[in-house]
Parts: C-alpha cells; sequence; structure tokens
C-alpha cells in the first residue's frame, strides 16, 4: 500500500529525520509534536498550560493537513515530564475532544527534545 507523506506550514517543521505525519490506506500516523510555535520554530512562552495547548494546535494542523480532525483521532499519546500536570492536561484536553474520546496513553518521562515539557503523537483513522 502507498505511503502518503502529510506535510504543513501551520505545525512544526520535522526538526530530525521523520514526516509531519504518513498517510498509509485511511490511517494516519501523525509523529510527535512538541509546543514549537510553527513560525518562528521557537518554544511557546507560558509555561505548561501554553505548551499543552500549543501541542494541541500542532496536532491539530498536521490532522487537517491529512483530511481529518482530532475528532479522528484514534490513539493518542502523551508524554510529559512531570506527571503532576496529569490533571491539567485533562482539563486542556476537555477544551479539544469530545466524546467519544481517543484511546490514550500518559508516560512520564526523563526529558523530551528542546527542554519541552510535552510531546504527543497519535494515530488517526479517516472516514470513521
Amino acid at each position: 500500500m502507498p505511503r502518503e507523506i502529510i506535510s504543513t506550514d501551520k505545525a512544526p517543521k520535522a526538526i530530525g529525520t521523520y514526516s509531519q505525519a504518513v498517510k498509509v490506506g485511511n490511517t494516519v500516523y501523525l509523529s510527535g509534536q512538541i509546543p514549537l510555535v510553527p513560525a518562528t520554530m521557537d518554544m511557546v512562552e507560558g509555561g505548561i498550560e501554553a505548551q499543552v495547548r500549543q501541542v494541541f494546535d500542532n496536532l491539530q494542523a498536521v490532522c487537517e493537513a491529512a483530511g481529518g480532525t482530532l475528532a479522528d483521532i484514534a490513539k493518542l499519546n502523551i508524554f510529559l515530564t512531570d506527571l503532576g500536570h496529569f490533571g491539567m492536561v485533562n482539563t486542556i484536553m476537555a477544551e479539544y475532544f469530545r466524546e467519544p474520546y481517543p484511546a490514550r496513553a500518559a508516560i512520564g518521562v526523563a526529558s523530551l527534545p528542546r527542554g519541552a515539557a510535552v510531546e504527543m503523537d497519535a494515530v488517526m483513522v479517516l472516514g470513521g
């Protein structure tokens, strides 16, 4: 099955050897997004809440570039350098998602690229 590379300037450019997303059939694999502002490629200012919102905005932009929305995400992985922020992430996530929610994992990690406090990746299924 052919692979289609998804790219948009409304999300941060890849900072390594990967694509923003890859579409195979009706499944889209979204690479991890950290809270970079697409226009500047700088980390968003304003603390962890601003970082979480920027990551959701970045994921949303990639979803839209692939022909979907956040509502099409079937699986979401959240990586946090401090699991103490998990409740706040849930609260903000409720602003971006409606039921039925995607399957999800929240994983505590020692560090993330560019000193980010949060990173998320996802699997999206289109036409569901």
